[in-house]
């Protein structure tokens, strides 16, 4: 009698495992395409087994919940977008949901970015349109509810590579690369800010600056100590970048109009910092504007070799220019022979 037991609870377990085996092994139908199934924030894994059953993409939702159970994967889940390849198992859609590989876009802002290319890579990634973008970075109320005191979200977001999950708002995402640059200042940042009696808006302002003018990184603390001891001294600051902000890109050659031309953020004709930053720095320019070289110098011009050529007064500095212009004249020589 106990061994006719025994023989029933094996062919009971042995039928138990071939009947999860084939439900959790074999496609739950037979598709040719892909799928995209919502997990909605929140979301019990209970729930999602749910919706993956009505999607028909699983059979019995009890062994997709047996096994989060022994598994431990029913403890969370990760909201968003999963792609369900033809013909996936519902095994391989539950180590796709206990691993959250949600659908995600992939945005990277490099150092110097201004919002339209930002808005750019937001368009191609097919997260919002740049007109989208662009609207909401000037949003007061978006910018009112991340204390951004300036006209734009422009020199907020920092510099790095995000992973944006298909379906989340873009004020979501954009929050996220606005907190991402503010987790950058550290306590002694934060600290030496004070000290120098700056904000947040103004070293971010004058990170800009270094950011767009600096090329090699040993020079970004002169660079940003020339700005500084100008505005010492009530000079114009006189940085080309700021020039064409908003008006062109800063690929394109600046011009004598550029510099004469009357906007908030020409440093050529209006005094002290910009309104707001003019791209985005990166964490090597911010430090640079709040530990600024400890040099007299007020004035820096190109050298054509990626450095630049620092002066104190403006008669070295138009010695300088005069050599900076001597050199490019004989390079365009030379590609004319050439």
């Amino acid at each position: 009698m106990k061994k006719n037991v025994i023989i029933i609870f094996n062919c009971i377990l042995a039928m138990a495992l071939a009947y999860c085996s084939f439900e959790m092994l074999v496609p739950a139908q037979k598709a040719t395409e892909n799928a995209e199934v919502l997990i909605p924030k929140g979301a019990t894994f209970r729930q999602a087994a749910a919706i993956l059953e009505k999607e028909k993409l699983i059979r019995d939702r009890n062994v997709f919940l047996l096994l989060g159970r022994l598994t431990g994967a029913d403890r969370k889940i990760k909201a968003g977008y999963y792609r369900i390849w033809a013909e996936m198992t519902p095994l391989d859609i539950f180590n796709v949901l206990r691993k959250g590989q949600i659908i995600e876009y992939e945005i990277r802002v490099i150092e110097g970015d201004s919002l339209p290319e930002i808005a750019d890579s937001f368009a191609g990634a097919g997260i919002a349109t740049q007109e989208a973008f662009m609207k909401l970075s000037r949003d007061p109320n978006f910018l009112s509810s991340y204390s951004i005191d300036a006209p734009s979200i422009e020199g907020y977001i920092f510099p790095d590579t995000y992973l944006i999950p298909k379906g989340m708002p873009i004020e979501d995402a954009v929050g996220e690369m606005i907190n991402r640059m503010r987790d950058k200042f550290t306590d002694s940042m934060i600290k030496r800010m004070e000290e120098l009696g700056m904000n947040e808006r103004e070293v971010l302002t004058l990170a800009s600056i270094v950011e767009k003018e600096a090329v090699l990184d040993t020079e970004r603390s002169m660079i940003s100590a020339v700005y500084l001891n100008r505005l010492k001294k009530g000079m114009l600051l006189q940085a080309d970048p700021t020039c064409i902000y908003g008006i062109k890109s800063s690929k394109e050659k600046i011009t004598k109009e550029d510099l004469l031309r009357k906007t908030p953020y020409n440093t050529y004709v209006v005094k002290g910092l910009p309104p707001g930053p003019i791209a985005s720095p990166g964490l090597k320019s911010i430090v640079a504007a709040l530990y600024p070289a400890n040099v007299p110098y007020l004035y820096f011009v190109s050298r054509d070799d990626r450095s630049h050529q620092f002066s104190t007064n403006i008669e070295d500095h138009t010695k300088a220019v005069k050599l900076y212009r001597e050199r490019q004249a004989e390079e365009k020589e030379k590609e004319g022979a050439s």
